[in-house]
């Protein structure tokens, strides 16, 4: 049941040479005040991608998603840590350049590619990004 500040966004996107909508997962990114956003995000893009287009505030994103800045640091709920693919070495190095502090469920959200099993994924967003 939604809770007074939350709310759901839905995209419809299309490709660019039909008009059948990309399939799409539910991703919920709460942000440090505690206010939820659930967001229809595009199969095959990413976490990121997801909060900047439906605007969620938090993630800042600085790089485009080049895995250069560490503005799109998400702390992933510890349930949906296993549907994860391991951290590879580049977000590795990055992550030790958060802003906020990094724990052991810290990610970059756009090394986090977004596939059918990670519907129902719930990113938090630290207090700041730089």
């Amino acid at each position: 049941m939604a809770s007074a500040g939350d709310f759901v966004l839905t995209v419809h996107d299309m490709t660019l040479f039909s008009r059948k909508p990309k399939e799409t997962v539910s991703i919920t990114y709460i942000s440090h005040a505690g206010e939820s956003c659930t967001a229809a995000v595009p199969v095959g893009t990413s976490v990121m991608e997801g909060a900047v287009s439906n605007s969620i505030d938090g993630i800042v994103a600085e790089c485009g998603g080049a895995c250069l800045c560490a503005t799109c640091h998400v702390y992933v709920d510890e349930a949906c840590l296993d549907i994860l693919k391991p951290i590879a070495e580049d977000e590795e190095e990055m992550l030790g350049n958060t802003f906020a502090k990094r724990q052991p469920n810290s990610r970059l959200s756009c090394q986090l590619s977004v596939t059918k099993e990670l519907a129902g994924l719930v990113v938090r967003t630290p207090e700041a990004q730089q």
